[in-house]
This record gives C-alpha cells, sequence and structure tokens, in this order.
C-alpha cells in the first residue's frame, strides 16, 4: 500500500476515495477487498458500475502489487466484472425502451483479451453484439435493425462516458465484420453467413478467444457453434502460420519506434511482446486445434499447457514461454496502475520508468530492465523462429538446377528435370494459383533432397507427379510439407516404396495431415472402443454424412498403420492386428448406424437381432492393407410375424434388406472415398441364398447340407456384430458344428481335390507369392483346417494361435510357427511394397528384408524358402492321410 500511495496516482486516488477497501485488504486480503468493492450501490445503474470499477481496481492492484493474486486470478476479476457490467448494461437498455421485457434475441460475444478472460486493468473490452430480429422485444413501430442499434449505443454510452465517478470500460467494436460500413449491432445470421464465406485469415485467431459473455448467452452460443468450421478446420492449414507471422510483422513495421527493448518499449506490440506469445500459441492453434479439440483453450497459458500436452511444443520452450508472458502481463499492469491509462509502453523519461520499478517493488529502472529482458529475447526469437526454416528456391537456369539436382544426389537427373518443367509450367490444377505456386517452390527443395536419398527416385518422382496432378488444391500441402521437413522424408519414403499409400495420396491428399496428429503413432485400440470412438464421431449426422465421416476415419486409420510399417515403427503382425480391428470397429459402427436408420422405417423386430460373422482374416484377426471383409449375415429365431415400425415386414424380408443395407454402408464409395470390399458368398447356399438367414437355418444347414470347404471356412468364423447374449449363443453353435465326427480321409481327400482345383484357378502372382504359392499361406489354412475338423483341437479362428496350439500338441512340427509368422509378414509388406506381384521393386528389397526381421535380402530369401518347404511338408502330410 506504501508503493501504491507512493508511486501510483491512480491507486492513491482510489484509496482516498474507497479507504473501506484499503483497511479490508489490510486486514484481511484481497478476497475481503473484492468484495468490499463489489458491493457499493448507487442511486443509477452507471454510477454503480463506476464506483464499483473503481473499487475492483484497487483491490485486485492491492493484490496483484502484494504477490498475493496471481496473473490468473487478477484477469478473471477484472473480466467477470466486466461481464457483469456488460449484462447490466444491456438490461438498462431493454428496460429503458421496452419496460419490463427480458433481453431476448440480443447477444455480446466477448472477442480478445474479454474473450479469453484475460482482462488487463486498463483494457478496451472488443465486443460482437449481435441480434435475431424474429425475437428480440422492441416496440411495434421500431424496425428490429434500429432497435437494436439503439440498444447497442445505450450500452455503449453506460460503458464507456466518462462521469465525475470514472468509466466502466471502454469498448471496441471494430472487430466486426466491415466496420466502416456495417451497423454496430448485426443480425445473427448475416454475421454467420460473413464468417462462412468472406472472412479474412486473422478473423480466424480473433475467434479463439469468442466467447458468450452477455444478454442472450444462449444465441451467442449458437453462433458461436455455427462459424465453428470457420475457425477451427480439420485440414491442417499451415498458412495460418504465414498468416500469423504477416500479422505480427505488420504490428511490428506499424510500431517501429517501439520495437526496441529499454525505455518507451511497447511490452504488447513490441519485438518479443505479449502479441506476440498469443500469435505463437494461436498460430499452432489453428493449425491442429481442428483435429484436436483439447487445443482450444482461449486463454494464452491454458493454450500453451495443452500445446505442450499434446506434444505440439517442447516442454521447456512452453514452460519459458508461459513465465515470459507473465513477466510482460504483469509490467503492462504496473505502467496502468500508475495513471489508469490505456498505455502498454514502459516510460520513456527515467524518473517514471524508476517510479514503475519502484512499485513493483524493485530498486530501480535498470533492474526492473534486467527483470524483464530475458523474458522479450525469448519470445522474440521464438517468434521469429514460428514458421521453421526458409527453403531457397531451386534455380531457374536449367544447367544450374540440373547441378544443384545432382548435388542432391540424382544421378541421373533428367526425370527430375522434366518433372519439374512441367510443374512450373502451372498445367496442373494444384498449380494454378499464385499462394499454391509460392508454397510448391518453398517446399520442393527439401522435398527433393529427401527423395534423392531414397532407393528408386525416379519412382518416387512418378508418384509425387500423380499427386501434384490429382490435387484439385494444393496450397494447404504445400505449406504443410514446407513447416514440417521430417514429413517430406516420410512422404518420399511413401513415395519411393508404397504405390499403395501413393495412390491413396494421390486421392485424399488430407491423409497426409493424420501423421501430424501423436496418437496416429499409438497402438490402436481394441474393435470395441474403435466402433465406439467411431459412433461418438457419426452422433447428431444425418445417415450419408454420418458414414463419409466413418469412412474418412477409417481411411485414416488405415494409411496411418500403412505409414507405421512403412517408417519402420511398428511390427508387420501388430499392423495387421491393427487393420482388424479397425475393420471390425468400423463394421460394428456402420451396422448399428444402419440398422438406427432402417429402424426409422420399419420398426424392429420383436425378439431378434442381427449377428454378423467375420470369416477368413477378419475371423482371424489379422488383415492386410488390402483385404476384403468375408461376412455371413445370421438373425437370432423372430417371436413375431412382423416388424413393429410404420412400414413392417416379415422376418426373412426385415433382416435380407436391413443385411443389404449393412453391406452397402461398407461398401459403397462415398465422397469419402470407397471403404471396403465386401464378400458374402460363404453364405448357405453361396450367392443362390438367402443373404441373411435364421440362427436355426444356419446351424441345421451347417450339420446336414454344407460341404467340407464350408466346414473349413468356418474354422475361421467370429460373431463380430450382436449383443454378448446373441454372438456367444451363436459362437456355440459354430464350435459344436466344428466338432462333429468326420471322416479323416474323406475329409482329407476333399481339402486336397478343393486346392488342385483352386491351383488351376488362381494362380499365385510369381514366386513370392506366399499366399497362393505352393508352400504358402493357403496350403497351410487348408492343413491347418483339416487338422481343427478332424482332430476337434486348435479351434479358434486366428491361425497364429491354431498353428502353435497344434504344435504345441505335437500334431505338426514346432517349426511350422515360426514359418508361418514369416510368410504372414511377407504377405502384410508385400500388400503395401508390391501389391500386384508380391516382388517389390530392387530398391524395396532392403527395406522388407527389415520389416521381416533379416539383415539382408537373400537372408529372407533363404528364410522364405526354408518356410515354405517347411509348410508344403506339413501339407503333403495331411493331404495323404486320405
Amino acid at each position: 500500500m506504501e508503493r501504491a500511495q507512493a508511486y501510483a496516482p491512480f491507486l492513491r486516488e482510489a484509496i482516498s476515495v474507497r479507504p473501506e477497501i484499503a483497511d479490508a485488504f489490510a486486514k484481511s486480503g484481497p478476497g475481503a477487498a473484492v468484495a468490499v468493492a463489489l458491493e457499493a450501490g448507487a442511486e443509477t445503474a452507471d454510477a454503480e458500475l463506476r464506483r464499483r470499477r473503481l473499487g475492483l481496481a484497487l483491490a485486485v492492484s492491492l493484490g496483484d502489487l502484494a504477490g498475493e493474486l496471481s496473473l490468473e486470478q487478477v484477469t478473471a476479476y477484472l473480466s467477470d466484472f466486466a461481464d457483469g457490467a456488460i449484462d447490466r448494461a444491456i438490461e438498462v437498455a431493454f428496460d429503458e425502451l421496452v419496460p419490463g421485457e427480458a433481453p431476448r434475441g440480443f447477444a455480446v460475444i466477448a472477442l480478445g483479451k474479454l474473450g479469453s478472460r484475460e482482462l488487463n486493468f486498463s483494457s478496451d473490452v472488443d465486443l460482437l453484439l449481435l441480434f435475431d430480429p424474429q425475437t428480440m422485444p422492441r416496440r411495434q413501430r421500431h424496425d428490429p435493425g434500429e432497435a437494436a442499434v439503439r440498444i447497442g449505443r445505450r450500452i455503449v454510452d453506460l460503458l464507456q462516458t466518462r462521469t465525475p465517478e470514472g468509466y466502466v470500460a471502454r469498448v471496441d467494436l471494430r472487430l466486426r465484420p466491415s466496420p466502416e460500413a456495417t451497423p454496430i449491432v448485426l443480425p445473427v445470421n448475416a454475421a454467420i453467413s460473413y464468417y462462412e464465406s468472406s472472412a479474412l485469415g486473422w478473423e480466424r485467431a480473433a475467434f479463439i478467444r469468442a466467447r458468450a459473455c452477455a444478454g442472450d448467452r444462449a444465441l451467442g452460443r449458437d453462433f458461436l457453434a455455427a462459424i465453428d468450421p470457420f475457425v477451427w478446420r480439420r485440414a491442417l492449414d499451415f498458412g495460418a502460420i504465414e498468416e500469423t507471422q504477416q500479422m505480427g510483422q505488420a504490428i511490428r513495421d506499424h510500431y517501429a519506434s517501439r520495437q526496441r527493448f529499454g525505455p518507451g518499449y511497447d511490452v504488447k506490440r513490441g519485438r518479443g511482446g505479449i502479441r506476440e506469445v498469443e500469435f505463437f500459441a494461436q498460430a499452432r492453434q489453428l493449425v491442429h486445434g481442428g483435429r484436436n479439440p483439447d487445443l482450444r483453450a482461449a486463454a494464452t497459458l491454458p493454450a500453451l499447457a495443452a500445446l505442450r500436452q499434446a506434444d505440439h511444443l517442447n516442454a521447456d520452450l512452453a514452460a519459458a514461454m508461459a513465465e515470459a508472458y507473465r513477466k510482460l502481463r504483469t509490467a503492462e499492469h504496473r505502467v496502468q496502475m500508475v495513471d489508469d491509462q490505456q498505455t502498454h509502453l514502459l516510460p520513456a523519461q527515467a524518473a517514471a520508468l524508476e517510479g514503475v520499478a519502484r512499485l513493483h517493488g524493485l530498486p530501480g529502472a535498470e533492474d526492473f530492465l534486467e527483470w524483464l529482458r530475458p523474458s522479450v529475447e525469448l519470445v522474440g526469437s521464438a517468434f521469429d523462429a514460428l514458421g521453421g526454416r526458409d527453403a531457397q528456391e531451386l534455380p531457374r537456369d536449367p544447367g544450374e538446377l540440373e547441378s544443384q539436382l545432382r548435388a542432391m544426389g540424382f544421378a541421373e537427373p533428367e526425370t527430375a528435370l522434366r518433372r519439374i518443367a512441367e510443374w512450373r509450367s502451372g498445367r496442373p490444377r494444384s498449380l494454378r494459383s499464385s499462394a499454391a505456386l509460392t508454397a510448391f517452390e518453398a517446399m520442393l527443395p527439401a522435398l527433393l533432397a529427401a527423395i534423392a536419398q531414397s532407393p528408386d527416385p525416379a519412382e518416387a518422382l512418378n508418384r509425387l507427379a500423380d499427386i501434384v496432378e490429382g490435387v484439385p488444391s494444393g496450397v494447404n500441402l504445400y505449406r504443410l510439407l514446407q513447416a514440417r521437413p521430417a514429413l517430406s522424408e516420410l512422404l518420399a519414403r511413401i513415395l519411393a516404396h508404397a504405390p499403395t499409400l501413393a495412390t491413396q495420396l494421390a486421392r485424399r491428399p488430407t491423409l497426409i495431415d493424420s501423421l501430424l496428429d501423436a496418437s496416429c503413432f499409438d497402438p490402436l485400440p481394441q474393435a470395441a472402443d474403435f466402433a465406439l470412438f467411431l459412433a461418438s464421431e457419426m452422433g447428431g449426422k444425418p445417415y450419408d454424412l454420418a458414414i463419409d465421416r466413418v469412412r474418412r476415419l477409417v481411411n485414416e486409420r488405415r494409411f496411418a498403420l500403412g505409414v507405421q510399417l512403412i517408417d519402420r515403427r511398428s511390427d508387420p503382425l501388430e499392423v495387421g492386428r491393427g487393420y482388424a480391428r479397425v475393420a471390425e470397429g468400423a463394421v460394428a459402427a456402420l451396422a448399428e448406424a444402419a440398422i438406427g436408420e432402417f429402424e426409422k422405417a420399419h420398426g424392429k423386430f420383436p425378439g431378434a437381432e442381427l449377428v454378423i460373422l467375420g470369416l477368413g482374416r477378419l475371423g482371424g484377426g489379422l488383415l492386410t492393407h488390402a483385404s476384403d471383409l468375408d461376412l455371413i449375415y445370421i438373425y437370432t429365431d423372430p417371436a413375431g410375424d412382423a416388424s413393429d415400425g410404420a412400414k413392417p415386414l416379415g422376418p426373412a424380408d426385415y433382416f435380407n434388406r436391413l443385411a443389404n443395407r449393412v453391406t452397402a454402408a461398407l461398401s459403397v464409395a462415398t465422397a469419402a472415398g470407397p471403404l471396403y470390399d465386401v464378400d458374402t458368398r460363404l453364405r448357405p447356399q453361396g450367392t443362390q441364398g438367402m443373404l441373411a438367414v435364421p440362427a436355426s437355418a444356419f446351424a441345421d444347414y451347417q450339420r446336414s447340407e454344407a460341404w467340407t470347404w464350408e466346414h473349413m471356412a468356418l474354422c475361421r468364423a467370429r460373431p463380430v456384430v450382436g449383443s454378448p447374449s446373441a454372438r456367444a449363443s451363436v459362437a456355440q453353435s459354430i464350435r459344436a458344428i466344428l466338432q462333429l465326427p468326420r471322416a479323416a480321409s474323406r475329409v482329407a481327400a476333399e481339402a486336397a481335390k478343393m486346392r488342385d482345383e483352386m491351383a488351376v484357378h488362381k494362380a499365385p502372382a510369381g514366386p513370392l507369392d506366399v499366399k497362393l504359392g505352393p508352400g504358402g499361406l493357403i496350403d497351410l489354412e487348408f492343413a491347418v483346417h483339416v487338422l481343427q475338423l478332424t482332430r476337434h483341437v486348435g479351434l479358434q479362428p486366428g491361425l497364429e494361435g491354431a498353428v502353435a496350439e497344434l504344435a504345441q500338441l505335437q500334431i505338426i512340427d514346432a517349426n511350422i510357427v515360426e514359418a508361418q509368422s514369416l510368410l504372414t509378414k511377407m504377405l502384410v509388406v508385400s500388400r503395401l511394397l508390391a501389391p500386384q506381384t508380391a516382388n517389390p521393386f530392387p530398391e524395396s528389397r532392403a527395406l522388407m528384408a527389415e520389416l521381416c526381421g533379416c539383415e539382408s535380402w537373400d537372408e529372407l530369401l533363404g528364410r522364405h524358402e526354408a518356410a515354405r518347404q517347411c509348410v508344403a511338408q506339413v501339407w503333403a502330410n495331411v493331404r495323404n492321410s486320405q
């Protein structure tokens, strides 16, 4: 209190006017002082608000100077008071215009520091005033727009007009759309249309801190929800960083005389000041917040913490920026406490700066500057580096360009020269805008350098050309690659080694966005948890948009799993299990959505439900990137004759039409692309039979009519959709069928005949086709299924578990376990590296060997041959047992 009276004329005057607050502070601390300040009354609302504002400023200032209130507490007190004052002003304005009416249909959106509850002692309040012409009360003769403006003007007058009691808050309405041409209060629908179609980049950053603070808060929240996609774009936009840097540089240029740290420095707009900490956090929030709602914190300190938590900001830098922000805001408060002026400048005069230092509790001006200097320097450097490295464009002169390409590592740069010339011609659609071409040129050197070091640079360039020519608008993708050099290296690896993933990228370049989420490389959750996640993402959306959303999320996960493999982050078997969990979760979520949509028209079927069996690799719980889904639809036996909906159906029609709906949800391409090929030919009677059959009929068919190959397929059957009781019942029925007594010689003979026919109709793609070739996985599956059906052991749908159990029982050689593992790894990897031939390019063979646990391609070939011989021997022993 002594420092306040000695060095802050405003606080000295406030103590003389409101001594009871100083007494409460001295006796009981800032909380008591604030309570006393907010109890002040007066004859009129404007006098009451001004008296309370003066008292609150004094109470909070004393708590701040004493170190008893944190920065967050100081700004929260000031912000909450401002909210209440605006609400009170709205009440007065409405009561004067339409007495007795509640202030419906009139919302105040707080932006800036009030929006984030970070208000300082002398802040403007940045407001956006909105009204709904349909619900706002008004006199009958008043036009809704004119009435809203009258209310808005009265609110501003109540808050900022200076009277003998002072003022409440300075009001700034200039953040509204086109403030030079629009009224101060806007119709809410017109505002929504503007932000959806015409808003500028800086307005996105402004709305990070937007909040419905007063008036009809429900209307305000609806408005913010409507423009949410404008602020938080799901596709990562590294142009946000560039725009933020441009805004920061414009501020630096405009306030050039106040940039250098020292007396006269602008702690808000100067280099290394408050605004640059805010921009530093907001740029990253805009880039990543569309995909991660946890990053959408309005206030700066929580935003820095969230970015650190999500691994978008180094922990040490986040802590240092937070400490710097606290110091800068504290310095700002000190200069504002002196005379209650809206200033952000350190005093230029030595005596005045000395007074600010002593108010803060330091001996002199130089001590104050040295206390603040490290924070300013840290923030300035961090903001300067915000956009990452500056890439030099490739030369335009053909000779110089060829030399640089050779220096990068292109032994034969002719392909690269030809491609670059095509791209620079502007023919590709993605390069027709100047912004896209600028971003492309900026990212190209780093990407080409990474491609030059890949095993097959020419092939990688061809696949990059497919992406460049297939992308409708590439500016965000090119900015992203410029901002993340490590991502360029990963993209080069994908282009060089994985044609399947490269093709996906060419169709949907935003897939690469998902690789920036740290969670994309986390182990995939269990299928049931993934299904719940997908269901939550579909919640509330129309059916067609819901299934489109699932396609995007599932394809992102499948793409990320493929990248994990190419980037050597995961074992092929674990990736294969991940593919299966993704597929099972998708089947469960989309089946639930299809059932819900179907029930709207046809209702439920009393006592019955749909159960979906996964067979083949889905049933076994390990897929490749290219696997289709083998499904059988069963329904539990119904109790009634018809469904209970508006359009009732009998049981056969009901469940067959529902099964068709589920198949379509899984397989029909949408705007997000295709999802899975669904194969239902393993159902009873194959393509001649009903798509969905009753559980009892399914069991009867399997017992009395099914062929041996159908029982072999049933060895890998597993219920993936249905209630727990229904799934358990079907699983029990299947196990009973598999345990039926059979003549071993007959089963072996029929299996051998089927395998021979398959070899005629499905020839292997080449000597490395580990699925169809002799001694491959099909031979192993046939052998295992024959043993399962005749020995009644190893009855589990996963081939890996079944083989392990048979080996443990010494029914097959123990080395078959390793053979099965190697061949499965090779299958999973080859579906990405060589989907057509199973034989990867020579440049990718070392990668395939490494992923399969071998040190060289020759070692892999040797182990592969040994595994095939091992499987061939097992199959020969089984088929000859007849």
